[in-house]
């Protein structure tokens, strides 16, 4: 029988939207600072040649106007304040999850609660700035080397450093205030929404294509038939769960004894998320992007790295599949989800798994229930990966159909929704808490009879 909770879940009505006040004010919130990042990615750089950019950036390959550009929402291309976007801040942060799980002292952060937790998001903000500088230092050099610049020189290299760790460093905070005082992940929702606004411009660019007759009408309706079964398949797939039974034995306080309950361990199918994709995506345009901006200067070996690894390669496919199968185990054994952590914790509340031990065992039962689980979540972010990839390179669709940008745009719209409802349902249950404390004022206020 389903409780009251799921009850009033299921009947949840998005009608409630207009008494919940505070959630309005969080989505409105959330709105304003998504539509001040818009603004910033068109603001330029000072200095930057604005004709000469556009073309070099039309000229250049997959490895900086494709994935870069899809997680600056098109800043880069720009050549905007934003154009690092906010991925030195996500480097910085998985860099830190990674070594809070093998750095003894961090280790002993991570356990400290709060505390513990502020010390390490201080050690990202520390990491965001230093990646930032690196990478703004590189295309400040990049750029000035490809004379895309009116006046080069030292000050010019400053200034763009600046600006573009300034741009950073801005849209972390961006970030930290939707997280705080809006809806929703604020990371998430700034790559999110620099994706959202550049599909429109490549739908438009891939529907030209069908009219100049680039591309048949049977290929472009396959494209759609295509995104539209990766979006469902990713849906579905990003919700499956392996439920694993755990069992609370019966337990005494005071005089009352407790009938022992029991509840389900969810283990998701894909528990690292789109992590090890942009891992994997990152790791295999590295060559191509150095080899972009550095031009006719680039060394033999890096020439013949890129020309094999290239975008559409086979090799390329294979080392991304490969290396979305390695971060897929890495990530989840060592940061999403901890075998020994998790059971440990089920021995310190007294539950275990029916048929098995706690301690040691529990530990690896739960180890070999990941390591199958992870077979077929590894398997499906590649194929979701690679699939469109394969077609990005024999056919010439635009970059925002590509796997990496649906993982994303399904995940994080799938979490907003779901805090979405979670606000919506705390608003139901303060209501009726209201209801019921309104009544008990009116009975304790009533008169009782006088007696005669």
């Amino acid at each position: 029988m389903a409780s009251a909770a799921e009850q009033m879940a299921a009947n949840l009505s998005w009608g409630a939207l207009g008494k919940a006040t505070d959630l309005r004010q969080r989505i409105f919130f959330t709105i304003g600072l998504l539509i001040v990042y818009r603004l910033g990615t068109y603001i330029p750089v000072p200095g930057i040649d604005a004709d000469a950019l556009r073309e070099f950036m039309d000229k250049a390959g997959q490895g900086i106007g494709g994935m870069l550009n899809m997680f600056t929402g098109g800043a880069i291309k720009r050549m905007g304040i934003f154009a690092l976007g906010i991925m030195p801040y996500i480097s910085a942060s998985i860099i830190v999850q990674l070594l809070a799980t093998m750095y003894t002292p961090w280790q002993h952060l991570k356990k400290e609660g709060e505390l513990g937790r502020k010390k390490l998001n201080q050690y990202t903000r520390y990491g965001t700035v230093a990646l930032a500088l690196f990478q703004s230092y590189g295309i400040a050099v990049s750029i000035q080397a490809g004379d895309l610049a009116h006046t080069p020189g030292m000050f010019f290299i400053a200034s763009c450093v600046i600006t573009l760790v300034g741009g950073t460093m801005f849209l972390m905070w961006l970030g930290e205030q939707i997280t705080a005082r809006g809806i929703g992940n604020g990371i998430s929702l700034i790559i999110f929404v620099g994706i959202v606004a550049e599909i429109p411009a490549a739908m438009a660019q891939f529907l030209a294509q069908g009219r100049s007759g680039a591309i048949s009408t049977p290929v472009i309706l396959g494209v759609i038939v295509m995104v539209i079964a990766v979006i469902t398949f990713v849906v579905f797939m990003e919700r499956a769960l392996r439920k694993i039974h755990i069992q609370y034995p019966r337990r005494q306080v005071g005089m009352k004894v407790y009938d022992g309950g029991s509840s389900h361990l969810p283990v998701k199918v894909n528990p690292a998320g789109v992590i090890p994709a942009i891992f994997a995506s990152s790791i295999l345009l590295l060559p191509t992007t150095i080899s972009t901006f550095s031009g006719t200067s680039t060394n033999p070996v890096l020439s013949y790295i890129t020309a094999y690894l290239g975008y559409g390669q086979p090799l390329h496919l294979a080392f991304l599949a490969a290396l979305i199968v390695f971060f897929s185990y890495f990530y989840t054994a060592n940061v999403s989800f901890k075998v020994d952590d998790v059971a440990e914790n089920l021995k310190n509340q007294n539950g275990f798994i029916p048929g098995i031990r706690p301690g040691k065992k529990t530990e690896e039962y739960l180890e070999y229930v990941l390591n199958r689980i992870l077979v077929l979540g590894s398997a499906y972010l590649a194929a979701v990966c690679l699939l469109p990839e394969i077609l990005i390179s024999e056919i010439g669709i635009p970059f925002y159909f590509g796997g990496t940008s649906v993982l994303i745009v399904v995940s994080v719209t799938m979490d907003t929704i779901n805090q979405v409802q979670s606000h919506l349902l705390a608003h139901q249950y303060e209501a009726l808490i209201e209801k019921s404390q309104l009544r008990g004022k009116k009975r304790t206020g009533t008169r009782a009879p006088a007696r005669r």
